[in-house]
């Protein structure tokens, strides 16, 4: 049984439809597995067994009688703690929230639950979702998958862990800026940041809700797929047959490349050679609109941030860690004009991007720029974790600016991850180039 733990969750699912596993025996051997984890208690902020045990009891009754609501009915997965469920504490990895305990399911949850997914519990996070790094000294930092001293990226830092380290099938987390993305790259998971606004929030802790989006991490694309649909309570994309023969790739060299590390930039190249081998036709492109969205972005996520956040905040900032405030407060300051003139151009430059983008199937670039820092060095500098977190999130940033969707690959160097972008919108099209791409990966 302790194989199903490196199990997808597609598999999984098949597995139980067949008759094969027992959705209550998958779901104790998953919370059995956390509760003897070393690091189970840095991964999970809590577990809900008596939720998860009462959930594949009904799947496994489904099963019995044919009966199963979807692919994904039984299959267990975690939550990042962000997205409320009902009569457990939601408290966004912020002791400003502790205590917080729901009435209800956010929408998410329900449309997910109704699919049949099983719900193991809720994952450490950033606090309030703001960093990219994954490091959060007030709740729980979970490790990284290759390297326990080294950071797992963030914000859904638990979600990633969950998953990488055989603790749940498949993690739903949320992405403003890289939050999917940048975990899943740092741990080697897919993860897609779905289109803005196709995946609904309510009942979900926010940061930026004018960038905030839902998705999956999980072991392959067809694990994200379905994962995604069970959210939008819709029907998955196809998948079979997907091929990159003749598919139009661009690589983004305005300021993705800048500064990047070795390990990123060799796990890329490398991935490029494949996906040319396998019929991708690559070319290259500079785009200035780019660079200025990047350099818009201080003006826009911050004072959102500070905006949604900044009554709790104020009201007892000594329980936050100091970096992470002090982010906060850098949009406390940004005069209502600049905000506004901020997004008159942003979307300006959105049209500018799609319009040069327009015949490609997908614009690729690395993940992240950086390797996982070390957890110590960035909790002991403060100026270094103000550093690592802007260049952690800088590729991921651009495609929440440029209203894109995004899936980010790994690409078989350690926390190295490619990431595949495509106009919002587009999601079903970009998993399944995603899942040809995931072939010629491999």
């Amino acid at each position: 049984m302790d194989e199903w733990r490196t199990m997808g969750a597609a598999a999984l699912g098949r597995e139980i439809g067949a008759g094969r596993i027992d959705p209550t025996e998958l779901a104790e051997v998953m919370l059995d597995a956390i509760a003897r984890h070393p690091h189970g208690h840095e991964i999970y902020a809590r577990t809900t067994p008596d939720r998860a045990r009462a959930e594949a009891r009904a799947a496994r009754e489904r099963a019995r009688a044919g009966l199963q609501r979807g692919p994904l009915d039984g299959v267990p997965v975690s939550w990042k703690d962000l997205f409320d469920t009902a009569g457990t504490a939601t408290e966004g990895g912020s002791a400003l929230l502790a205590g917080r305990v729901p009435a209800a399911d956010a929408r998410v949850v329900a449309r997910a639950t109704a699919a049949g997914l099983v719900c193991l519990g809720k994952t450490h996070l950033t606090e309030l979702a703001f960093s990219g790094l994954g490091l959060n000294p007030v709740t729980g930092t979970p490790p990284n998958v290759h390297d326990a001293e080294a950071l797992p990226g963030g914000s859904s830092s638990g979600a990633a862990a969950s998953v990488a380290f055989g603790l749940a099938a498949g993690a739903i987390g949320s992405d403003t800026a890289g939050s999917v993305r940048i975990p899943a790259a740092w741990n080697d998971l897919v993860g897609l940041k779905t289109s803005h606004g196709v995946i609904p929030l309510d009942g979900a802790l926010p940061l930026c809700p004018s960038f905030d989006t839902a998705g999956p991490l999980a072991r392959m694309v067809e694990d994200a797929a379905l994962l995604t649909a069970a959210m939008q309570g819709g029907r998955p994309p196809d998948l079979r047959g997907a091929s990159l023969q003749g598919a139009r790739l661009l690589v983004l060299e305005t300021v993705a490349f800048d500064a990047i590390d070795d390990g990123p930039a060799r796990g890329f190249d490398e991935a490029l050679k494949r996906l040319a081998d396998a019929g991708a036709e690559i070319a290259r492109i500079e785009a200035p609109e780019v660079a200025e969205a990047v350099d818009l972005s201080a003006s826009l996520f911050a004072p959102e941030a500070y905006g949604t956040w900044s009554a709790e905040i104020e009201a007892r900032p000594e329980l936050m860690f100091d970096p992470v405030r002090e982010r906060f407060r850098g949009g406390r300051d940004f005069p209502a004009h600049a905000y506004v003139a901020g997004w008159a151009r942003l979307r300006e430059l959105r049209q500018i991007y799609r319009a040069r983008t327009a015949g490609a199937d997908a614009v690729i670039l690395p993940t992240c720029a950086i390797a996982p820092p070390k957890r110590q060095a960035v909790l002991d500098d403060h100026a270094l974790f103000a550093e690592r977190n802007l260049m952690t999130l800088r590729n991921t940033r651009i495609g929440s600016l440029l209203d894109l969707c995004g899936l980010t690959l790994p690409t078989g160097t350690p926390s190295a991850g490619i990431l595949f972008q495509a106009p919002g919108g587009q999601d079903a099209r970009l998993l399944r180039l995603g899942a040809a791409a995931e072939g010629a990966l491999a």
